[in-house]
């Protein structure tokens, strides 16, 4: 076989190929996964009429799933602990039409997951499009559960009513007010250094906190201006928004000379990396703790769209979310 030179046009058409095979792939699964949620819900129906009209029990359920493994014997998922998992979906999502599309968008064992742990309409829609959007495994779905996404997010979101918006729609859509850095398993008291090397270390589970559009450009980026060095803590790319996120790691609270310093990141990286079609880079500030009326001073006059966060390295306890957010007004 005759070998010819690897160019970097055949790494390109490997890349473009192998990207358009995983979308293949996927495509397949989702149209697959639709057609058995579809299944599970028309099960669920009929079982929901049933017992409603007939009062059949968990004998009679029993008896359902023998006969249906029996005559489909190569099809899981007709236990009958599975068979009242489909009626109690149905009843959960019935009526529900604009959540109906999103179950499914996910895999019946990801349903399970949301129909046990979110106990209320909001949550379940706000895991249901969650999951559907950054298309979590069932790992990190149960991960964001345990550590409170849901009652986090919705807290920030009320905070940020007693003043106005902070940063612009499109950043916040995009970035949270707080994220979860549990699995970095580091300890307190511990350095910049430390925290940023800890991250790298666990990157992938980085990105499925931050989301999946993030990828990694560099860590200690540099940046020449004026003949002197600067470098950014952690330099991602965002391919939704097609601009430079850099962000800087603090181990305190928030304080409004971080702005200064952030906002002359960003220009130095419009003006040396950013190319012409992309969007202006963006900045996140990852601190431990901030004051929202600081802060809402300190960015208010930036010219560059920066985020200041939060972060845990523990999980909060679910209680003390739950009582937090009934605290606070409603919206």
């Amino acid at each position: 076989m005759k070998k010819h030179k690897i160019s970097g046009n055949y790494t390109s058409l490997l890349r473009d190929i192998k990207t358009r095979i995983r979308e293949a792939q996927y495509a397949a699964l989702k149209a697959v996964n639709k057609e058995l949620i579809a299944l599970y819900w028309d099960i669920g129906e009929k079982l929901h009429g049933w017992v409603e009209t007939s009062k059949w029990g968990q004998g009679v359920i029993e008896m359902l799933a023998g006969d249906l493994r029996a005559d489909f014997p190569f099809m899981k998922g007709f236990s009958s602990r599975n068979l009242w998992e489909m009626k109690k979906l149905y009843e959960t999502y019935e009526g529900r039409s604009k959540l109906q599309p999103l179950v499914a968008e996910i895999p019946w064992s990801h349903n399970l997951i949301i129909l046990h742990h979110a106990r209320i309409p909001e949550e379940q829609e706000f895991y249901l499009r969650t999951c559907a959007g950054e298309r979590w495994s069932r790992r990190e779905l149960e991960r964001q559960i345990d550590s409170s996404l849901f009652e986090r997010t919705r807290c920030a979101k009320k905070d940020l009513t007693k003043s106005r918006q902070i940063n612009p729609p499109d950043v916040s859509e995009h970035f949270r007010d707080e994220y979860m850095l549990d699995f970095l398993s580091v300890k307190d008291p511990f350095s910049e250094k430390e925290l940023r090397k800890a991250i790298l270390n666990k990157l992938r589970a980085f990105f499925l906190e931050f989301g999946r559009y993030f990828t990694l450009a560099g860590e200690e980026y540099r940046l020449s201006v004026g003949g002197e060095d600067y470098f950014v803590d952690l330099l991602f790319f965002h391919r939704l928004l097609r601009c430079f996120v850099a962000v800087e790691l603090k181990i305190g609270g928030f304080k409004p000379e971080y702005v200064g310093k952030m906002q002359f990141y960003l220009s130095a990286l419009d003006e040396t990396a950013k190319l012409g079609q992309e969007n202006p880079s963006v900045g996140i500030i990852l601190c431990k703790s901030k004051n929202d009326e600081v802060v809402r001073i300190a960015v208010s006059k930036a010219a560059s769209p920066i985020k200041v966060a939060t972060y845990k390295t523990q999980l909060i306890d679910r209680k003390l979310l739950k009582q937090k957010l009934h605290s606070l007004p409603s919206s």
